[in-house]
């Protein structure tokens, strides 16, 4: 095993027994050199496995932080549930319903949606969590039409996608576009970061079995809590 290495598993056990607890600043480079009685080179070296690995991050006038690693999301290749995801990553989730209602859908929402102007839709606005740390921010707009009873189920409890299967008409397919944001104000309180953080923004589009399009919505995910997998296979 390598010095860095050694650093590396002593400094990652410190983490998992509490000796450096989440959100707490760790020593410096020189400090830990000093303790490890090696180069300073060597402590960056086990620095940054230990940041590759979701355990550590540096930040700007505070230095090199205790974190959670990254939540791994494979909803990018595959039809589920914020639910599940996060119970395949180890991660207790909930989530909290901001606003709930019926509306007339806007120029945007007919557009995605491909609805004839005045059609009403409900719009779901939900606060997601990762072992109470808020991971996602989404809003999502389905047809009343096509999902008229969706307003007797409680979306702090349920799944959207389980919901409208239990509807009768399930989302088979989605196509999802991911944009690279910074937090404004309002978004960077909602998810507990500092405004100008990195943030993943995906805007998805689900349809039924027919190709009907039954579900439009827009998800922020905060940037340092999560990592997404694509399968890619040469044409």
């Amino acid at each position: 095993m390598t010095l860095y290495d050694k650093v590396r598993e002593d400094l990652l056990s410190k983490i998992k027994d509490g000796t450096y607890p989440e959100g707490q600043t760790i020593p410096s480079e020189l400090e830990l050199a000093q303790i490890y009685g090696v180069s300073r080179p060597t402590v960056r070296q086990a620095l940054q496995l230990l940041a590759d690995e979701g355990y550590l991050e540096k930040r700007r006038r505070r230095g090199t932080v205790v974190t959670r690693p990254k939540v791994r999301q494979s909803f990018t290749m595959s039809i589920s549930s914020f639910e599940d995801a996060m119970r395949l990553a180890g991660r207790l989730p909930k989530t909290k319903v901001l606003v709930f209602k019926r509306e007339r859908a806007n120029t945007e929402v007919e557009k995605r949606l491909e609805l004839t102007r005045g059609q009403d839709v409900f719009k779901l606005v939900r606060l997601r969590y990762a072992d109470n740390l808020p991971n996602v921010f989404v809003e999502s707009y389905i047809p009343c039409a096509l999902y008229p009873e969706l307003d007797s189920f409680d979306f702090n409890e349920s799944s959207l996608y389980a919901a409208m299967d239990a509807c009768g008409n399930p989302v088979m397919t989605a196509q999802r576009r991911l944009e690279a944001i910074k937090a404004d104000g309002a978004i960077a309180a909602l998810l507990d970061v500092e405004p100008g953080d990195p943030l993943l923004l995906f805007h998805t589009v689900a349809h039924d079995a027919s190709g009907t399009a039954v579900e439009y919505s827009v998800a922020t995910y905060r940037g340092e809590s999560n990592s997404f997998e694509l399968n890619v296979s040469r044409a």
